[in-house]
């Protein structure tokens, strides 16, 4: 097990660095489950292990949003002294996650991230990983929480749903058609938000003149995105804005609307990297969408892990960490961690941002 070769910080000045001031003693044995959980208890004051193999597992790759997260995690990685692997299939579904899971429990990697595809299919691979002393951490997408140790959430659920929304009806006078452009069917963030955004349309008054007609799903490919705004415009003539809360289907939205006729007459926003929306909107094609840092994601991801694999935190609510230069965190119920609000982008400020 690699587990059992970590070496722990004894340099002050990095210890000092990586912690922001934590002391530490020497990190506690797993427990008989093998991961941070279960009956094991946390040692607030412990240092971060070294020499932690990380694995970031996306839903897809090959997707600006995840390559990302993928660089704040490496950095985390890094600064942890750890080895840092990126790897997954080239389509967002489950099936394709399971071979990727096994391998890297066959490999002992100590730190599992990952962004799932669907909220139980990956469960029994997740288990047998977390037996085998892998402490597994989802984020951006979570699993049923018995199957996982820790999920490190974008920003609550609800404020994503609604910010979402809150953009469209701005942009549109609170009036009129709307469809959501989403990735997967089983994408557990993506549904969560759509969930928030139907039942705002339907308890509040602000929205009473918003009637949402269509959901229809791009499984993050570029292409079918791309098909299925078409799609959407041509089945409902009279559609004033579509909401796509992913970063590859609000690309791909936008880069249909923007040589088309409906220009300028249907209202695109949701969720996208200002690095990749940045052209549609200086043309004018977008005028506000929304994202957290997905460098800061990721980072957030590999602290949360290795925190647990070095006896930190063990998942419980309440349990308090400090993830490198990102400050101090809290564990929630559930054993989730939040990152933070979401920022709007617009033409004022999207050139302030590069990622």
């Amino acid at each position: 097990m690699n587990r059992r070769r970590l070496t722990l910080l004894t340099t002050p000045i990095l210890a000092a660095a990586l912690l922001a001031g934590c002391g530490g003693t020497t990190q506690g044995d797993d427990d008989a489950d093998g991961g941070p959980a279960g009956d094991a208890s946390a040692d607030p004051n412990a240092e971060y292990a070294t020499g932690l193999s990380f694995a970031m597992l996306p839903k897809s790759v090959n997707n600006p949003y995840f390559d990302a997260s993928s660089t704040g995690a490496e950095a985390a990685a890094t600064a942890l002294e750890g080895t840092f692997e990126y790897t997954g299939p080239s389509d967002a579904s489950a099936s394709s996650q399971v071979s990727y899971i096994d391998t890297l429990s066959q490999q002992a990697t100590d730190v599992i991230l990952l962004s799932a595809n669907d909220p139980n299919a990956l469960c029994s691979s997740l288990e047998q990983a977390r037996t085998g002393g892998s402490v597994v951490v989802t984020f951006d997408s979570d699993v049923d929480p018995s199957c996982r140790d820790l999920f490190v959430s974008q920003v609550d659920s609800d404020e994503v749903g609604l910010a979402l929304l809150e953009m469209a009806a701005e942009q549109i006078d609170a009036t009129g058609e709307i469809a959501i452009l989403s990735a997967t069917a089983n994408a557990t963030n993506q549904n969560a938000w759509i969930e928030v955004m139907q039942a705002e349309l339907e308890s509040n008054p602000s929205y009473a003149d918003m009637e949402l007609v269509d959901v229809v799903y791009g499984d993050d490919e570029d292409e079918k995105s791309f098909s299925e705004t078409q799609g959407l415009l041509q089945a409902h003539p009279d559609l004033k804005a579509i909401i796509s809360p992913t970063t590859v289907g609000i690309a791909a939205a936008a880069r249909y609307l923007s040589g088309s006729e409906f220009k300028g007459q249907v209202a695109l926003t949701g969720l996208g990297t200002p690095n990749q929306m940045r052209e549609f909107v200086t043309d004018g094609t977008v005028t506000e969408f929304a994202l957290w840092d997905p460098t800061a994601l990721g980072e957030l991801a590999a602290y949360t892990g290795a925190a647990a694999a070095s006896g930190i935190i063990t998942g419980a609510e309440g349990e308090v960490f400090t993830a490198g230069e990102l400050g101090e965190y809290t564990v929630g119920a559930d054993g989730i961690v939040t990152l933070g609000p979401p920022t709007r982008f617009n033409a004022d400020n999207i050139d302030d941002f590069d990622f």
